[in-house]
């Protein structure tokens, strides 16, 4: 009877020694659940560390508790004040977790971790100096006699204070935010975390730049994407140099036009692309070819695919751009040299042509002669060779590359059909003079060769029976293109080519007045 005696006290003994209660671990722990539910992947360590730390406080408040049994009170007094001041600060970490990670996530509020980690700081300080007023220690006193301390602390530790200042200061003006791409030093990158001490910053080539806070309120920087407060744009300038034998209206119309049918990714359509002389050099005009990138990491391939459309279309316009001028003592080159080039160049024209079913019924010399007026036609990937609706009086031969060919309707596009290499398009336009039927795109680097009106006009004038021949082909073709825009069957396919025959044969006839 006496041991059940001395046991019950011993119990009541530890409960009235034992501290935190049990209401407040059941709140920890339920608080530890919730965050474990709810967190985002990236905060589940901090959420790991404070469990165990609860859990070592605990298991030290146990020890206490034992030494408080065995009249060990100055270490039981120790320890368990050492463990509810621990305890205490996992609760306000976890404290912290629910209202910056938690809450304010969940109601779309994104708060810089400097916020954060203040706010937990400043709640560590106050229950510390709870603690201690607990313990006896008055305040007043303590900071007194450490104000000297205090002082040689603040000398010592004045970057530190310069960069959690230069932190608040940032989230206070909001002069960088958590997902700006920011440029600082020749760093360009997107920032992913600002703390009390640095701001990250991850760059294009997968490097994490830690910059001090301090160096930001000091350095000058760029923040990427500002314009008008809208969309993310950042504008991009391309200089090139063009002869000067090319008035500045052709340099900034071939380029404008490319930038109006070319499909450029990461280009903006608004605000829209533009192309400004800036100015003159030893026979030449330097131009700026601006235009707005939607994504600051795709700089580097967004310009270099801007550069190929660019001389691609100066290209096109038999324009080129100017190299620098140099002086040189040569001996004068054969005269055959550039003949054979010419006559290698000829040669392969014609083996183009002589691919053509179009062309099938001419002559040696009639290839050679529309070999003579073919003119190079390179594009770039995502250019509009030709658009549906538009007018045209030439054909288009593909030498190299390929072609994707759409028909428009209420603004959508449908694709009927992908054209390689020796394949033409634009037939009916240098025939009959007819607008375009379809959108051609090209599908990657392509190189054509355009035969224009005036280039097989003297051939039909000398043989117009030609013109039947190449009637039924259009007709043939025109067939085919009419199945893919409507699903024509075979029977209705041979309605439309007889019909059509004949009425683009009158056509041609009344086009080149043969």
């Amino acid at each position: 009877m006496s041991s059940e005696f001395d046991l019950a006290g011993l119990a009541a003994s530890a409960r009235e020694f034992w501290t935190p209660g049990p209401e407040v671990i059941i709140v920890g722990l339920l608080l530890w659940l919730l965050l474990r539910r709810t967190l985002k992947p990236d905060s589940r360590p901090i959420l790991r560390h404070a469990g165990i730390f609860m859990v070592i406080c605990l298991m030290l408040q146990t020890v206490a508790t034992l030494a408080w049994l065995l009249d060990m009170t100055a270490v039981a007094d120790g320890l368990r004040e050492a463990a509810l001041v621990g305890f205490g600060a996992a609760l306000i970490r976890l404290l912290g977790l629910l209202v910056f990670r938690a809450a304010l996530h969940a109601v779309g509020i994104e708060v810089a971790r400097i916020v954060e980690d203040i706010a937990v700081t400043v709640g560590y300080v106050i229950w510390a100096m709870v603690r201690l007023r607990y313990a006896g220690v008055e305040l007043s006193h303590l900071v007194t006699t450490s104000a000297m301390i205090t002082a040689v602390l603040a000398f010592a530790m004045q970057d530190t204070l310069g960069n959690i200042l230069g932190g608040l200061a940032i989230q206070l003006d909001h002069s960088v935010e958590i997902g700006d791409w920011v440029v600082v030093d020749n760093i360009a990158g997107r920032v992913v975390d600002i703390t009390w001490r640095h701001t990250k910053i991850a760059t294009r080539n997968g490097e994490k730049v830690v910059v001090p806070n301090s160096v930001l309120m000091k350095t000058k920087f760029l923040v990427i994407g500002t314009y008008g407060g809208a969309a993310k744009a950042w504008r991009r300038i391309l200089q090139l140099n063009v002869p000067l034998e090319h008035t500045p209206e052709r340099v900034q119309a071939a380029i404008m036009a490319m930038f109006g049918e070319a499909e450029i990714a990461n280009v903006a359509r608004e605000p829209a692309p533009s192309c400004v002389l800036l100015d003159f050099g030893p026979g030449y005009g330097r131009y700026a070819v601006r235009y707005w990138l939607t994504d600051p990491a795709a700089d580097d391939p967004t310009d270099s695919a801007v550069r190929i459309h660019v001389l691609a279309a100066l290209k096109r316009a038999g324009m080129a751009l100017a190299l620098p001028t140099e002086t040189r003592h040569i001996v004068a080159e054969d005269g055959a040299l550039e003949q054979d080039r010419n006559a290698i160049e000829l040669r392969h024209r014609q083996a183009v042509l002589g691919q053509v079913d179009l062309l099938r019924h001419l002559t040696e010399e009639e290839i050679a002669q529309l070999a003579a007026n073919l003119s190079f036609s390179p594009f770039s990937r995502g250019d509009i060779i030709t658009r549906q609706g538009n007018a045209g009086d030439w054909l288009y031969i593909i030498d190299q590359g390929e072609v994707d060919v759409f028909a428009e309707r209420d603004g959508k596009r449908r694709h009927l059909s992908t054209l390689a290499a020796g394949s033409i398009f634009g037939e009916m336009g240098l025939l009959t003079g007819a607008i375009r039927q379809a959108t051609v795109v090209a599908k990657g680097p392509v190189d054509c060769y355009r035969l224009d009106k005036h280039g097989i006009e003297s051939i039909l004038h000398g043989r117009p029976e030609i013109a039947e021949h190449m009637a039924r082909i259009l007709a043939d073709r025109t067939a085919e293109l009419g199945r893919a825009r409507e699903d024509l069957d075979s029977e209705a396919r041979a309605k439309v080519t007889s019909d059509g025959g004949a009425s683009i044969l009158e056509r041609m006839r009344g086009y080149f007045r043969l």
